[in-house]
């Protein structure tokens, strides 16, 4: 994934220091530097609070877009990404064995998702949105226009 450069580039243009960031976000300082320098992947979680935080799309800190911030947001709700995961794959005519595959996850990983008991992956969602060239903020269910990316 290429992350690394927009979360560094919003936080500096924005004037905030590794450490405030990471004290928002709830985190210990090492361990937003290891997000920032993409040393380990980044939790979804974490990248919706930094989204939210400087009012900035995934698509954007993903670099699907040039497209900074959309008009309005939704809440985050694991229930309503579940359920986008499921319409997206339906209208793709894609099985959740095959997204497992594509995914090298398991059936039951992606059945998880889709009943929102967990969040998708970080690795996941940036595969799904570069494959298909869908918006992570619509799978995520932070938008209501499906946008499918260019």
């Amino acid at each position: 994934m290429l992350y690394r450069d927009k979360l560094k580039e919003i936080r500096t243009y924005e004037g905030v220091k590794q450490t405030e960031l990471s004290k928002i976000i709830g985190i210990s300082n090492a361990a937003y530097s290891e997000f920032e320098r993409e040393k380990t992947i980044i939790p979804l979680k974490y990248l919706i609070s930094i989204s939210e935080y400087f009012n900035v799309s995934i698509d954007y800190i993903f670099e699907f877009t040039n497209i900074k911030t959309y008009s309005t947001y939704n809440i985050f709700d694991k229930k309503k990404a579940g359920i986008r995961l499921k319409e997206f794959r339906k209208e793709n005519d894609i099985t959740q064995i095959k997204l497992a595959k594509i995914l090298n996850t398991t059936q039951s990983t992606i059945a998880e998702y889709e009943r929102g008991t967990n969040i998708i992956a970080t690795p996941f969602l940036y595969t799904i949105c570069k494959k298909y060239n869908i918006s992570a903020d619509y799978l995520l269910g932070r938008i209501d226009n499906p946008n499918y990316l260019k």
